[in-house]
């Protein structure tokens, strides 16, 4: 953890201080992309938030506000289900993603509206079924 600011000393004197004793630790040796120009920041900054959710492979999903990961997953269902080897588990995934959306219709909108409604739980099973 870094010591308090002492008083008196300006927070530039302070920083500069820290990077120099860094420096001379050798905090700074080795580091990814030493000696690299940085990458160009062409583009809005979502551009760069993007790329780099990309390289750190983040899954963006839980980033989105309910109202475009609902639909997304929705979307991904089939293939998530197909997964799976019991019709109690297929079952609990349908009723967790329904009452999502119930909880996602009842709170406050964010982002655009929210279009989805509840699956029918036995419609989903039954195209399970027929799937597997």
């Amino acid at each position: 953890m870094t010591e308090r600011k002492p008083p008196g000393v300006s927070f530039e004197t302070w920083v500069e201080k820290q990077i120099r004793e860094s420096q001379d630790r050798g905090d700074f040796d080795n580091l990814p992309g030493a000696g690299k120009p940085l990458p160009r920041r062409g583009g809005d900054t979502m551009d760069w938030v993007a790329q780099k959710l990309r390289e750190e492979n983040v899954d963006a999903t839980g980033l989105l506000p309910p109202s475009l990961a609902i639909p997304r997953e929705i979307e991904q269902l089939p293939t998530r289900l197909a997964k799976e080897r019991s019709a109690a588990r297929v079952r609990e995934i349908v009723e967790d993603l329904n009452a999502r959306i119930r909880a996602a219709h009842a709170a406050p909108q964010t982002g655009p509206p929210l279009r989805a409604r509840p699956l029918d739980v036995n419609e989903v099973l039954a195209s399970w079924r027929g799937a597997s």
